[in-house]
C-alpha cells in the first residue's frame, strides 16, 4: 500500500496522473529550517520526517511505503516557502522578479527495507514583474500557499521566460524520479 505523505493537491495530482493508487496522510511535523541549513538539505530532510513520521504512525507495517516530499524556492541562498502574508509574498514575487531561481524538492520514500532520499532542482527563471502584475497575482489568493508565492502551473505561467530540469518538480513532485524509486522498492503504477 502507498501513502503520500501531503496534503498538496499537486502532488496528488501528479502522482495520480503517473498511474498509482494511494492514500493521503499528512504528516504534521516543525518545519523550521535549522540554523545554517541547505536548502535542498532542508527539503529533503523534511521529506524524510514526513515519510518516517507516518510510516511509524501506521506501525511501520511491511506492506505499507509511505512517500514523503517537499518544496522550496531559493534564491541568494534564502530559502522562499510559503508567504505568511500577502506583504510576504510582495516582497518574493519582487525578489524573484527578472532573475534565475532554484526549485528543490526533496523526496523520501520509507519502507520496511529503509529509507532512500534525494533532492532535484530546476532553475526558473521568472520575466521582470511589475507592481501591478504583482498586486493582481497575490489578489488571486493563488501565491498564498505555495513556496516562493507562485505556482507555475497556474497563473504564474506567463511570468516564467524559462525552465531549466524538471517541470514536474516545479509543481512540486520530480515524477521520472518518484516512479523510478518506486519501482524499485516494488511499488508499481496501476493505472494508465
Amino acid at each position: 500500500m502507498l501513502i503520500l505523505a501531503s496534503a498538496s493537491p499537486r502532488r496528488r495530482d501528479l502522482l495520480s496522473a503517473a498511474g498509482f493508487e494511494f492514500r493521503v496522510l499528512p504528516a504534521h511535523i516543525n518545519e523550521d529550517p535549522h540554523a545554517d541549513e541547505l536548502p535542498a538539505i532542508y527539503v529533503e530532510r523534511l521529506a524524510r520526517e514526513k515519510a518516517a513520521a507516518v510510516f511509524a504512525s501506521l506501525g511501520s507495517r511491511k506492506d505499507v511505503v509511505v512517500l514523503g516530499a517537499d518544496t522550496t524556492v531559493t534564491i541568494d541562498d534564502e530559502i522562499l516557502g510559503k508567504p505568511n502574508d500577502a506583504a510576504d509574498a510582495v516582497r518574493m514575487l519582487r525578489q524573484l522578479s527578472g532573475r534565475t531561481h532554484q526549485v528543490i524538492t526533496g523526496v523520501a520514500i520509507v519502507s520496511a527495507n529503509g529509507t532512500e532520499s534525494f533532492a532535484e532542482t530546476t532553475l526558473v527563471t521568472m520575466r521582470e514583474l511589475s507592481d501591478a502584475e504583482i498586486s493582481a497575482y497575490i489578489a488571486t489568493g493563488e501565491p498564498m500557499d505555495k513556496a516562493g508565492a507562485y505556482a507555475i502551473q497556474g497563473g504564474a505561467a506567463i511570468f516564467i521566460t524559462q525552465s531549466d530540469g524538471d517541470y514536474d518538480n516545479v509543481v512540486g513532485l520530480p515524477v521520472t524520479r518518484v516512479v523510478a524509486s518506486l519501482r524499485g522498492v516494488g511499488v508499481l503504477p496501476t493505472k494508465n
